[in-house]
C-alpha cells in the first residue's frame, strides 16, 4: 500500500513538472515563428485552456527531460555570496526588497541568439543552484547588453565565471555575463540595449564555449526564462512582475521548443575557428606590463588583467599598502 502511494506521488510530481515545463504545449509551427510579447498573452491563455485535453506519455517525457541537458557542467559559484572580497558584489545586502515590483522590459536585446545549453535551477549533482541560463556561443561571438544601463563591474574569477561583466540597468535590473574572452566596455561606461559589451568565450569554470547569463533584481537571481523566451528571441511581455514567491519559476519554458530551436541554430551557425586579436584585447591578457592610470588600485588592476593582488605584490616587490604612482609600470606576469 505504501509503495503504491509513493509511486502515485512520484507520478503526480512528474506530471506537474511536465505541465509546468510545457513540453507538449508548443507545436512545431509555433516554435519556429517569432512572436511579439502581446501575442504571447493570448497564446499562453490558449495553451492553458488546451492542456486538459492532452494525453501525457509519462515515461517518454521523463526520459526526454533527463537527456536534454545531460552534458551540462558544474554551476558557477554565486558571485553575490561565495568567495569574494570587499570589492564584490552584493551591494543590496541588508536592503529591504519589496514583495512585488513591476519592471519594464519592453526595450530589450537578446544577449546572444544561442540556444539554452543549461537551464536555471537546482543542480542535484552539485548540490547548489545554477542562477542563470547558459547560451551556446562560439568563442569570439558578440555579446550584447540586454537593456540600457551602466557597466558596474568587469572582473575575472578563475574558479567560476572567468571574465565577466555586470550591468546595472535603468529598469532596476542587473544582468551578469560570464565566461567571456574579451571585454568591449569599461566600468562606469553607459550602454544601450543591444550595444556590444564583450566577446563570447570559454574562461573560468567552463568545459566549452558558452555565455552564462543572469537577471537579478536587488540581489534576487530571477530565472531569465521568466523574462525572455529564448526559443523565439523575444520577451514574454512588456512588463515583468517580480514576486519573491515566484521569481525562480520560468514562464512557459518548453525544453521541446528549445530543442527545436537548437537544431535550427546549429544548422545556421556551425562552429567556427577563432583567431585571437592580440592587438585589441581589452583584458590585456597578452600584455606583461601595466602602466598605472589615475584612479587605479591594485584590486582594479588585478581584476581587469586576470590576476590577483597577491601576485601583483609578489612580482613587483610591493605590499597592499604601497601607494601607486600615475604612469608607474607594474609587471603582470
Amino acid at each position: 500500500m505504501l509503495l503504491s502511494q509513493n509511486n502515485s506521488i512520484k507520478s503526480s510530481i512528474a506530471i506537474a513538472f511536465i505541465v509546468a515545463a510545457g513540453i507538449f504545449s508548443l507545436s512545431a509551427e509555433e516554435t519556429t515563428t517569432i512572436r511579439l510579447p502581446g501575442q504571447h498573452l493570448q497564446q499562453h491563455g490558449d495553451l492553458l485552456a488546451n492542456q486538459g485535453n492532452t494525453a501525457i506519455q509519462l515515461d517518454n517525457a521523463t526520459k526526454y527531460l533527463e537527456g536534454l541537458f545531460s552534458d551540462e557542467e558544474e554551476p558557477e559559484f554565486d558571485i553575490y555570496t561565495e568567495g569574494w572580497d570587499s570589492q564584490m558584489v552584493n551591494c543590496y545586502s541588508g536592503v529591504t526588497v519589496p514583495q512585488t515590483a513591476n519592471i519594464d522590459v519592453s526595450k530589450y536585446a537578446i544577449p546572444h541568439p544561442g540556444y539554452i545549453t543549461s537551464p536555471y535551477g537546482y543542480r542535484r549533482r552539485w548540490r547548489r543552484m545554477h542562477k542563470g541560463v547558459d547560451l551556446k556561443v562560439n568563442v569570439g561571438d558578440t555579446i550584447r547588453a540586454a537593456f540600457d544601463g551602466r557597466v558596474r563591474l568587469t572582473k575575472f574569477e578563475r574558479r567560476g565565471y572567468g571574465y565577466y561583466v555586470v550591468l546595472r540597468h535603468t529598469n532596476d535590473l542587473e544582468t551578469v555575463y560570464g565566461h567571456l574572452s574579451k571585454f568591449l566596455v569599461e566600468p562606469d561606461q553607459y550602454v544601450k540595449a543591444g550595444d556590444p559589451i564583450a566577446l563570447g568565450g570559454n574562461t573560468g569554470r567552463s568545459t566549452g564555449p558558452h555565455l552564462h547569463f543572469e537577471t537579478r533584481y536587488m540581489g534576487y537571481a530571477i530565472n531569465p526564462c521568466a523574462i525572455f523566451d529564448f526559443a523565439n528571441q523575444t520577451t514574454h511581455t512588456d512588463i515583468y512582475t517580480f514576486d519573491k514567491a515566484t521569481y525562480q519559476k520560468p514562464r512557459n519554458f518548453s525544453p521541446k521548443a528549445n530543442a527545436e530551436y537548437a537544431a535550427k541554430y546549429r544548422i545556421e551557425n556551425p562552429p567556427k575557428p577563432y583567431v585571437r586579436d592580440r592587438s585589441t584585447n581589452s583584458n590585456s591578457s597578452s600584455s606583461t606590463v601595466y602602466r598605472v592610470k589615475k584612479g587605479d588600485t591594485l584590486g582594479k588592476i588585478a581584476s581587469r588583467n586576470g590576476t590577483t593582488v597577491a601576485r601583483l605584490c609578489r612580482l613587483n616587490g610591493i605590499t597592499t599598502n604601497t601607494r601607486l604612482q600615475i604612469n608607474q609600470k607594474l609587471k603582470l606576469r
